[in-house]
């Protein structure tokens, strides 16, 4: 199996290279040097062109961007179904994407009454606060909901997220249809996705807050591999079960809520990922979690690279990409779970 598994990691970490330099080179923009002289033009002669412009400050943030996205995505979705024991459980299924697109949303609209008292730094991340605010509600609201004596409910938690994401939608679409004309356009950047606003600093954000949740959540396998035998089997073997629970939600809420902020509604990633991978190594989450950030890194970043080349001048939004590749396997997993019951 380890070796399976180190098969694995490095066909995915091969194709994310494969993927990775493909990727610099497609786009609107055409490059009248290779990407190495440029990089070498740029940090040895420190000249500024605009194919120097192009490369460093829009299409390499873009790109760490998609990889950065869809490993988070990917490793919280599969936490997420880790935890509820449900193939089900993902942030968008379960309201967390759509509950920080609303506080994103309440951001864009009424944030600007209140954006000059703030301090400087803290009006760069405002957004980035509030969607996290958001997704940590709306998860803490299903987790009540489904959660009674202890035990979560599997059926009571998907059902309180279709109602919630039916809420928060809800809200979002009143708060759209009294927005400007500017904020019309932000909250549509945010509801269908996208990655084109991508920058340095952006980068480095989402990059400490994907590393240090990935650390943590890498380290929950073997509680994700014991909740499997039940809550009370999993207690018996010395693991904390309501701490486990809490610093999950916490740190999938932080995650999901940042690269919402800064790239919208990115669906399905954290149901797809996971499900792909169970085919071959079924419900071991020491092998899943690692596995699912490369592979979420791979598609996320194919998935923006076809989002920017495939329309070319205007790009599609990449959230409507992920959606086209999610709704099957999500039909599926439907199918699959009706032929259960029979």
């Amino acid at each position: 199996m380890k070796k399976k598994v180190a098969v694995y990691k490095v066909a995915f970490f091969i194709v994310l290279l494969v993927a990775l330099v493909t990727a610099l080179y497609l786009g609107a923009y055409d490059f009248n040097q290779s990407v190495f002289e440029i990089v070498s033009t740029y940090f040895n002669t420190n000249t500024h062109t605009a194919d120097s412009f192009v490369l460093i400050e829009l299409r390499i943030p873009r790109i760490l961007m998609a990889i950065l996205t869809g490993a988070a995505l990917a490793i919280s979705g599969t936490s997420l179904q880790g935890l509820f024991k449900n193939p089900l459980a993902s942030p968008d299924l379960i309201g967390i994407t759509s509950g920080a697109v609303l506080f994103a949303a309440l951001t864009i609209v009424f944030g600007s009454a209140v954006m000059h008292l703030l301090p400087a730094f803290f009006r760069y991340v405002l957004l980035s606060v509030m969607a996290f605010i958001g997704a940590l509600l709306t998860m803490w609201f299903v987790y009540k909901m489904a959660t009674s004596n202890g035990k979560t409910h599997i059926l009571i938690l998907l059902l309180s997220g279709v109602a919630i994401t039916a809420l928060t939608g809800a809200v979002t679409g009143f708060l759209t249809y009294i927005s400007t004309e500017e904020e019309l356009r932000n909250i549509t950047f945010w509801s269908l996705g996208s990655l084109a606003g991508s920058n340095w600093w952006k980068v480095c954000l989402v990059f400490i807050v994907v590393l240090l949740g990935s650390i943590r959540l890498l380290s929950k396998g073997k509680i994700l591999n014991a909740l499997m035998l039940g809550e009370k089997e999993a207690a018996h073997l010395g693991f904390d079960i309501e701490k486990t629970k809490r610093e999950i939600i916490i740190i999938v809420s932080l995650m999901v809520g940042c690269v919402v902020a800064f790239n919208g509604t990115i669906g399905f990633v954290g149901l797809v990922v996971p499900y792909i991978l169970r085919f071959v190594f079924n419900s071991n989450y020491n092998i899943l979690l690692p596995l699912s950030m490369l592979l979420g890194a791979v598609i996320l970043l194919i998935a923006d690279t076809i989002s920017r080349t495939i329309v070319i001048p205007a790009e599609l939004p990449i959230g409507i990409l992920t959606a086209i590749m999610g709704a099957p396997v999500f039909i599926s997993i439907l199918i699959n779970y009706k032929r259960k019951l029979k």
